[in-house]
């Protein structure tokens, strides 16, 4: 490969997923080089450190100098969440207030669907036995009823003691307003000194829900010492090599921290990896000049869909991993089974289906020669032509025709009595009306019309899907960044350090509530600027939001509103019934508003990173080769022309059908459309013709 970056300090982002690993270094300029290789699912870290070795030998780098060299290092991880989702976290021991022994396995008592009664709920994190009663008692307005039994803490030590507990989660009744008793029964329990991991609910999650937050909490304690373990040791072993920066980690809230921060509260970094999208999304908008933006980000397993409207990606509270509620900011995202391995076959009435389940980094797709046998997205596209046999993403790994045609003529083609053609578009088809619902999950049903936005098409596989996506959404264009394939990772570049601290107030919204909203203000802003500071940032370097979680008298659920912090109490009124109109088509005037909580996001902005601009050329492109591709519209293979990406500059464009190769993707132009280069030498797709 040609390298372009040659002026350190560098700037390296790393994303582990499912089955690449990308890491992507940009020098002082902003140029940008992607470096691919298989994730080792086994160990993580070892595929960080396969990057890196990648990275210096395409530089002619010593390990240590280009470690030294480094400016920042941003990782986003999947650990946290693999290690929930394969149950393969810690023995945790919870302590609770007596009587609430049995709030986590009840759960809020409701189901995603209500005429499921069959279904089993996960197994619960910790068993009955480890879930021991703590005397003591705070009322719902933070007074003391009852004092604290730390007798009953001593005595649950030694059960935890006996069954082998490694990590512990304390949540008492109404801590999230006075923290008095939980501060109590950690001392007893680092005196006790069971176990290095203590998860405290008014540390993690200060919220009122006692089973939300005593999942969260759970949830913490659960993935904490294989998440520290590991990052711990990746940190020392990056030092050791010559790293002289601090290890930053994507937040679940597409934020940075370090892990002297995040070492405690793993539950952040549950979306660390999809998060990083945020940072991308904001140096695009800036860099393109709009900001309402859907980003349709497809790898090798999922699909993860983000909004921005305005400037803005929403960060919603609700998080659900493997059906496990928790409560802790997060980028809304909505994620969909459908990814390059994407696996497909016929079910048991004789239908096709596609997805939940990916074929993973191995075996991988069918075409990979890894020993996988059962079609996937991947092994269709090379069937249909749309990609071509041979080395793929930087030569990792190579593509087998004949593997991709046994594999679909065995499990689709032949038990369902049609061509391989005809499989191979049909997994396509049902991927594709996937990828669109999932779209408008997150742009129609929460009130966005997606005609007004772009749709970013990214990840290894989205510029496959983007155009035929966004020409059924509706969507005005499809942006395409050149390194589509390491889109995460570049994203990573451009996040900021960022921290959210909320605090509870429940109070009726009139004058008499503002002082206690400007004080509870102060007070998060202060502690905002102190982990700031901690972090390295100068108070000049920092920023702040503020937001209210409001709700109309009565309601349970709360909307979370972005203010200014002097906002009067019609202003705020206004704001809340603006945003409450969009989300539900209506509003109550007559009703009294109440404020639940309210919120400050501490932002510690790290050196912009600004892209350069390339020159325009008016040359006619020239086409590599023609060959026989699929085209969905006409149903039928067209003659086609394939471009090398390389060959295209600022201001070319070439109208559809064609396929652009690129080093991380490869871009499918459908017939009638007319994809462009822009000043920042990505591509636009827009529709020209109808289909």
């Amino acid at each position: 490969m040609t390298i372009t970056i040659e002026a350190p300090p560098w700037r390296v982002g790393v994303d582990v997923g499912g089955t690449f690993t990308d890491l992507v270094v940009a020098d002082s300029e902003g140029r940008t080089e992607v470096f691919k290789v298989p994730s080792v699912p086994a160990d993580p870290g070892e595929g960080v450190i396969n990057a890196l070795t990648t990275a210096c030998e395409a530089l002619d780098q010593p390990m240590e100098k280009f470690l030294g060299d480094c400016q920042f290092f941003l990782h986003g991880s999947t650990v946290a969440t693999n290690t929930l989702l394969e149950g393969k976290g810690a023995t945790v021991g919870l302590l609770t207030t007596a009587g609430f022994r049995d709030s986590l396995e009840a759960r809020r008592g409701l189901r995603k669907d209500p005429w499921d009664h069959r279904t089993p709920y996960p197994p619960v994190l910790v068993p009955r036995y480890l879930r021991q009663p703590v005397g003591g008692r705070i009322d719902a307005r933070g007074n003391e009823v009852e004092p604290v039994n730390l007798d009953d803490v001593r005595a649950s030590c030694k059960v935890f003691r006996d069954e082998g507990v490694e990590s512990i989660a304390v949540c008492l009744l109404n801590s999230f307003i006075n923290t008095a008793h939980e501060d109590a029964v950690a001392d007893v329990l680092r005196e006790e000194g069971v176990c290095d991991w203590i998860s405290v609910s008014s540390d993690i999650v200060p919220i009122m829900g006692e089973y939300e937050r005593t999942s969260t909490t759970a949830v913490n304690a659960y993935v904490m010492p294989r998440v520290a373990s590991y990052l711990t040791a990746l940190q020392q072993k990056l030092i050791d090599m010559g790293l002289e920066t601090k290890l930053l980690m994507l937040q679940s809230n597409g934020g940075a921290a370090s892990l002297d921060q995040l070492i405690r509260q793993p539950v952040n970094l549950l979306l660390s990896g999809p998060s990083a999208g945020v940072g991308a999304m904001q140096h695009l908008a800036s860099g393109i000049g709009e900001n309402n933006l859907v980003s349709m980000e497809i790898g090798g397993t999922s699909c993860d869909v983000m909004l921005m409207h305005e400037g803005r990606v929403a960060i919603t509270d609700s998080l659900s991993v493997n059906d496990y509620d928790l409560v802790t900011p997060s980028v809304d995202i909505h994620t969909v089974g459908a990814g390059g391995g994407t696996i497909a076959g016929i079910d048991g009435a004789g239908l096709m289906y596609a997805g939940p389940e990916g074929a993973g980094a191995r075996p991988g797709p069918a075409a990979y020669g890894y020993g996988g046998t059962r079609p996937t997205v991947t092994d269709a596209h090379l069937v249909l032509g749309r990609m071509r046999p041979g080395p793929y993403a930087g030569g990792s790994v190579s593509l087998d025709m004949s593997l991709a045609e046994q594999a679909l003529d065995t499990e689709i083609a032949t038990p369902a009595g049609i061509s391989r053609t005809e499989a191979a578009a049909g997994l396509i088809r049902i991927v594709e009306q996937n990828l669109l619902h999932a779209v408008e999950r997150i742009s129609i049903q929460r009130g966005y019309n997606p005609g007004r936005f772009m749709l970013i098409a990214c990840g290894g596989a989205g510029p496959m899907h983007g155009a035929s996506v966004g020409r059924k959404l509706g969507a005005r264009a499809v942006y395409i960044p050149r390194q589509a394939g390491a889109f995460c990772a570049i994203g990573m570049q451009h996040a900021d350090v960022r921290r959210d601290f909320v605090h509870v107030v429940m109070r009726e919204l009139n004058d008499d509530a503002i002082p206690a909203i400007a004080e509870g203000y102060d007070r998060l802003r202060q502690q905002a600027l102190e982990a700031l500071k901690n972090e390295g940032f100068e108070e000049k370097d920092t920023e702040f939001g503020y937001e209210l979680d409001l709700h109309y008298e009565g309601q349970q659920w709360d909307v979370r509103v972005a203010l200014d912090p002097a906002a009067t109490p019609d202003e705020i009124r206004t704001a809340f019934e603006v945003e409450y109109d969009r989300q539900f088509g209506h509003t109550n005037p007559e009703s009294r508003i109440n404020v639940a909580k309210l919120r400050v996001v501490g932002i510690g902005k790290l050196p912009p990173l600004e892209d350069p601009k390339f020159d325009a050329v008016d040359e006619v492109v020239t086409p590599i080769e023609t060959r026989k591709v699929y085209a969905e519209s006409a149903r039928e293979f067209l003659e086609t022309s394939v471009y090398q990406g390389a060959d295209l500059s600022h201001g070319q464009s070439v109208l559809g059908p064609a396929i652009i190769e690129e080093a991380t993707t490869t871009i499918l132009v459908g017939p009638g459309d007319r994809v462009t280069v822009d000043a920042l030498n990505n591509y636009t797709v827009t529709f020209e013709t109808e289909e």
